[in-house]
């Protein structure tokens, strides 16, 4: 049986994990605090961070697109919807949950500790090893990760704009699951398990946002709960279907989410390109050299305000594969996809690329 190293508050352990029950992989879930994830993990691991995977044949695939990745080239790319315009926005969705929504998530976990710091304390302090220090690390834990939030420009002059947004997002995402289950139909895709990863641990277990989603956003919250469910798990759509739209359909609710979500995610990206840019310039890495989690921080403006972020390569290496789906096709098709882009407010994203493209090697990204 697979392994799955992960905890149930991580925001990146959600994607992989609800990806392996839609798909029926059966697998067991250990935190890091096991022995054998020091043991058997982490020397192939690369880096102590989760999800990080060990198939029954004893390979470790860390990271949770990776861990996707994987069990999608053995099933023929199951959650891989076939239309272009599906398929690219399904990957879209893959990186804004990974990366465009970590405000929020950050915010509502750790700007609330009077509702969720007892039921944050739980799920850190079971995540640590059985040593005398437990409560210790766990309390180091907490406050490092409290002050790390201040990364992605989480700071108490922006909360106003952070729930508003937030507040809009739930809304647009309701009425789109008014008429569909999942993303693009009937069944899971690829956007939907990145979605689900800060919808999840974060924002739909943690006290506050969790009974937050359930007042404003019920379609959200079962969404949600539908993610970690293995059956299809929508009895209130009458005349259901089993597949995702027909003719390649992107519903005009969807084109609603993502024209909000453009406002924040287009310019933090052409931000943080323009940092890790000057960040290469200035230090032309080796090929082969792991990519860095954190660079420079990146300044954009956001409804009229100033945010201040962290740049990350990582949301190159995922918008690299929207790109690639962009960049494969005929002159016809690209036009016709660069069209929905700009309905959604996303077609900057095509053309936003890094100096340097970044690879995949011994469970890191690298800079090729």
């Amino acid at each position: 049986m697979h392994k799955l190293y992960a905890i149930s508050h991580s925001l990146y352990s959600g994607r992989a994990r609800s990806y392996l029950i839609k798909a029926g992989i059966p697998f067991q879930e250990l935190s890091t605090g096991h022995e054998s994830f020091k043991n058997e993990v982490l020397p192939k691991a690369g880096l102590p961070t989760i999800p990080t995977l060990l198939t029954p044949q004893g390979e470790v695939i860390r990271d949770g697109a990776k861990i996707i990745d994987h069990f999608e080239a053995q099933n023929g790319h199951a959650f891989q919807p076939t239309g272009i315009k599906q398929h690219a926005l399904s990957l879209l969705f893959d990186v804004i949950g990974a990366e465009g929504l970590v405000r929020p998530a950050m915010h509502y976990r750790w700007n609330f500790l009077e509702q969720n710091e007892s039921f944050s304390h739980y799920h850190f302090l079971h995540s640590q090893r059985l040593t005398d220090s437990r409560e210790q690390k766990t309390q180091y834990m907490m406050g490092r990760m409290k002050t790390v939030a201040g990364l992605w420009g989480v700071i108490p002059e922006r909360h106003e704009l952070i729930e508003t947004l937030y507040l809009e997002l739930l809304q647009k995402l309701n009425q789109h699951f008014e008429q569909l289950p999942y993303l693009f139909g009937w069944r899971p895709s690829i956007g939907d398990f990145g979605l689900i990863a800060p919808l999840y641990a974060h924002l739909g277990r943690d006290p506050m946002p969790a009974t937050l989603m359930k007042q404003q956003a019920v379609r959200v919250y079962r969404w949600v709960e539908r993610m970690n469910r293995p059956d299809q798990d929508a009895p209130e759509y009458f005349d259901a279907g089993d597949d995702y739209l027909a003719d390649d359909e992107i519903p005009p609710t969807m084109i609603d989410v993502l024209r909000l979500l453009s406002e924040d995610f287009v310019p933090e990206t052409e931000a943080h390109a323009r940092a890790i840019n000057q960040w290469l310039s200035a230090n032309q890495p080796q090929a082969g050299t792991p990519a860095e989690r954190f660079l420079d921080k990146a300044e954009f403006e956001l409804r009229g305000q100033a945010i201040e972020s962290v740049s990350q390569p990582y949301r190159f290496a995922l918008l690299q594969r929207v790109q690639a789906v962009h960049d494969s096709l005929e002159p016809d098709q690209k036009s016709a996809l660069t069209a929905v882009f700009e309905q959604c407010g996303m077609a900057a994203l095509l053309n936003i690329r890094l100096n340097r493209t970044l690879g995949w090697e011994n469970n890191l990204d690298i800079w090729l």
